[in-house]
């Protein structure tokens, strides 16, 4: 079965050719036409060779393609291809078993939101096409992600996720764990994030005037209201992120540069796990290496060095230095 790149692109090419009854379509004229496609697709020139286009139909006549009906007419030395049915194209015929496998591969994936409100179709659809399409076979998911599903607060999921989608106002009672009694907040909702198995929810607080980050777990209810919401003209929630680790952001604070000290033993899995995308090496000894980070100092980074033990030790700043250490005495305390 081809499964290299652009292989669509280059079936799609193929079965208009095959469909146009007005022209012969030879060797030359299939391998043209799927270079144009592709390039039309992605920009790539590279051109694909005469074997690629010979596989491509032999998958497309199988069961596992379109079962397509082509003849090869003979024109002198030559020879074109056409349908042997005019009205034919794998447009017009139902998704094929390569399809069908991709699709609940890609469903079985997806389903890592199994227990989230919004997502309950997945495992119905799975059903559904076992049924239609007579999937045989496990359809049990055969990797895993880390998810909580009996997470407080995972019962509003589905409800925050239509109000960010329709842009609709809500007002949350929310109790924080610093909080005895709960607070109401108006938010335009923005944005959902899951961070170390839980769910925050970003949005502009229309009290405070500015955006505010709250842990589902901590929502006591939610209400839609009238008011108008504020639209979200300014944040790119891909780069809000993009100078800390966890879901704590000081819009006010800049990243500093940080360098940690990472034991002989802990380095290789530091190396093949990158505790941020600005990592990189400042040094290298036969004991440990230097690493470089740009990053905001917030809660969920000090907590990541901690999980870290004895094996990392943080180099610079002095801030951080001493938030470890203040932290660390603290922590000692409790068994003395």
């Amino acid at each position: 079965m081809p499964t290299n790149k652009n292989a669509t692109i280059r079936y799609h090419a193929l079965d208009q050719c095959f469909s146009n009854i007005g022209r012969n379509y030879y060797i030359e004229d299939l391998i043209e036409a799927c270079n144009r496609a592709i390039y039309e697709f992605t920009g790539n020139r590279e051109g694909i060779k005469r074997r690629q286009v010979f596989d491509d139909i032999k998958f497309m006549q199988s069961e596992q393609g379109w079962s397509i009906p082509l003849e090869h007419i003979k024109d002198g030395r030559r020879v074109y291809y056409r349908y042997a049915e005019k009205s034919f194209s794998i447009k017009n015929q139902p998704i094929n078993e390569t399809e069908l496998t991709q699709l609940r591969e890609t469903l079985l994936i997806l389903n890592r939101f199994k227990g989230l409100p919004q997502f309950e179709w997945m495992e119905e659809m799975l059903i559904r096409m076992e049924s239609s399409f007579n999937i045989k076979g496990n359809l049990k998911p055969y990797v895993g992600f880390e998810q909580n599903i009996y997470l407080k607060g995972l019962n509003f999921f589905s409800e925050l996720f239509n109000s960010i989608q329709y842009k609709k106002v809500i007002q949350i009672q929310y109790k924080s764990f610093q909080q005895t009694i709960p607070t109401t907040i108006n938010l335009s909702p923005y944005y959902l994030k899951q961070y170390n198995s839980r769910w925050f929810l970003f949005g502009y607080n229309i009290e405070l005037r500015c955006l505010s980050n709250l842990a589902l777990d901590r929502i006591i209810s939610i209400k839609e209201t009238d008011k108008d919401f504020v639209e979200n003209e300014e944040i790119d929630f891909e780069e809000y992120f993009e100078d800390v680790i966890g879901v704590t952001v000081k819009e006010e604070q800049k990243p500093v540069s940080i360098i940690l000290q990472i034991s002989k033993k802990l380095w290789p899995y530091i190396e093949t796990k990158p505790i941020h995308g600005s990592q990189k090496i400042k040094e290298r000894t036969d004991e440990y290496v230097l690493i470089e980070l740009s990053l905001q100092i917030n809660y969920e980074l000090v907590a990541m060095i901690f999980s870290l033990g004895e094996e990392v030790k943080v180099v610079v700043p002095d801030e951080l230095i001493k938030i470890i250490k203040d932290k660390g005495e603290s922590l000692l305390k409790n068994y003395i």
